[in-house]
């Protein structure tokens, strides 16, 4: 049987996204730096667009809440939470520096006065007291220590976490010197009064503010549950107020947008730009709406930290809000929320829940804070297994986790099993048998 030749017709749907489309859904995802970077890019291509600089910020970040007091300088600890994690990562660094037995016991005193903040919360003419040992040796020892990851670490008060931050990123210029030592003016923004005290020029301690305004005043809260480690601005800023929160676009982060009619025009350009422009304004909107959802849902995290995360999902805010739950998704992707207790991804508050048939309902996220504070507060040369810690949790909450389950949100905080969170116990040294360091 010859083989027939036959033509036959098929009909498939294919959804294409025009270039508009593409770029309309980019802008929704990204976040301040990124939406920067292309906007930069269009206007380098597109007469009609324009960027003026990141307007200067009117206050300082939610996550100075308390840094600073009135009459001097707040505990920068008070809103930091136990940071298991930040003691692991700090005693990893210490093993790497290969120290005499002489010179382990020093260092590891210090650790022991570590704050979750990152600061040493006792005098360092006690802790060598408590060794006795010279004040000189200690105080080497912590200049030492103060050269560890993150920037900032060991530091005794917020003008010396500061001043280790910009000698870090090489910014420890006179006029930063002087700043740092005028922190009480500069936080209430008298630059005017503090360059006719200082000879300089407002120019350069407006550059100094903005500097100091990046850094991290708790640079060790970056290892907690409650502040994931980035740095980077953040797109939402939240403050209290009242009894409730106020959200707003964080316009510090990125540059202004305008349309220059005047310009000499190329075809469809200025169309474009209308339209970039409108979808920016789009992707802002919806971002708000967004975070306006997220902080209204979950307002006692925002007081307590994320022990307080209340169960939400992408599909729950979709509904409320009338939209798909793409389009949060979207939204929320790499977006930064900055609060109290550190800028937290607007992401990690969404959290499946936990418990039920007469057992608590939790966020698992919740949970997973709840197991960090557990093991922040433990003691040091004796921690918890994970035995241990799923009945001191079931205790706490009333929800029974399995170890494998719990072994699974302890990796994912970063946090080591308890034989190496276990501190070394070297014994004393008396006074003939020290080595040399």
């Amino acid at each position: 049987m010859r083989d027939r030749q036959s033509i036959r017709l098929t009909q498939t749907q294919r959804l294409a996204l025009n270039t508009s489309l593409q770029a309309s859904i980019s802008v929704l995802r990204s976040d301040a730096a990124g939406l920067t970077r292309y906007l930069e890019e269009q206007a380098a291509q597109n007469p009609h667009l324009r960027l003026d600089p990141p307007p200067e910020p009117q206050e300082w970040l939610p996550r100075w809440t308390g840094t600073f007091a009135p009459q001097g300088l707040g505990d920068a600890g008070e809103m930091a939470s136990n940071s298991p994690s930040l003691i692991a990562h700090v005693m990893a660094q210490i093993e790497a520096l290969s120290l005499s037995r002489h010179e382990a016991r020093i260092a590891l005193a210090l650790l022991e006065a570590l704050e979750p903040s990152g600061w040493i919360g006792t005098p360092v003419d006690a802790v060598a007291q408590r060794l006795g040992e010279t004040l000189p040796q200690v105080t080497a020892m912590l200049e030492r220590l103060q050269k560890l990851d993150p920037a900032g670490i060991f530091a005794r008060n917020l003008a010396e976490c500061l001043r280790l931050q910009a000698q870090e990123a090489d910014l420890l210029s006179p006029a930063m010197d002087v700043a740092l030592q005028n922190l009480e003016l500069l936080a209430t923004g008298d630059l005017a009064r503090l360059a006719r005290q200082s000879g300089l020029a407002e120019d350069e301690l407006r550059s100094c503010l903005a500097a100091i305004r990046g850094m991290n005043p708790k640079p060790g809260a970056e290892f907690s549950v409650d502040s994931p480690a980035f740095q980077r601005a953040p797109d939402l800023l939240v403050r209290a107020e009242g009894t409730g929160w106020v959200l707003s676009l964080n316009r510090s982060a990125l540059p202004s947008l305008r349309i220059e009619t005047g310009a000499e025009a190329r075809a469809g350009a200025l169309t474009q730009a209308r339209a970039i422009e409108r979808m920016v304004e789009a992707r802002n909107a919806t971002l708000l709406l967004v975070g306006q959802e997220v902080v209204q849902r979950q307002q006692e995290a925002l007081r307590q930290g994320q022990i307080a995360l209340a169960p939400m999902t992408m599909a729950e805010l979709a509904e409320a809000l009338g939209c798909h739950e793409s389009t949060i998704s979207r939204v929320v992707a790499g977006t930064s929320l900055d609060t109290p207790h550190g800028t937290w991804w607007l992401r990690q508050m969404f959290s499946a829940a936990l418990g039920g048939n007469g057992a608590p309902i939790l966020a698992a996220a919740a949970l997973r804070a709840r197991l960090a504070r557990l093991i922040g507060a433990e003691p040091r040369r004796n921690p918890l297994s994970d035995a241990d810690l799923v009945q001191a949790l079931a205790a706490e909450t009333g929800i029974t986790l399995a170890r494998r389950t719990l072994a699974k949100y302890r990796e994912t905080l970063g946090i080591p099993p308890a034989h190496r969170r276990k501190a070394p116990k070297l014994p004393p040294l008396g006074r003939k048998g020290r080595s040399k360091g």
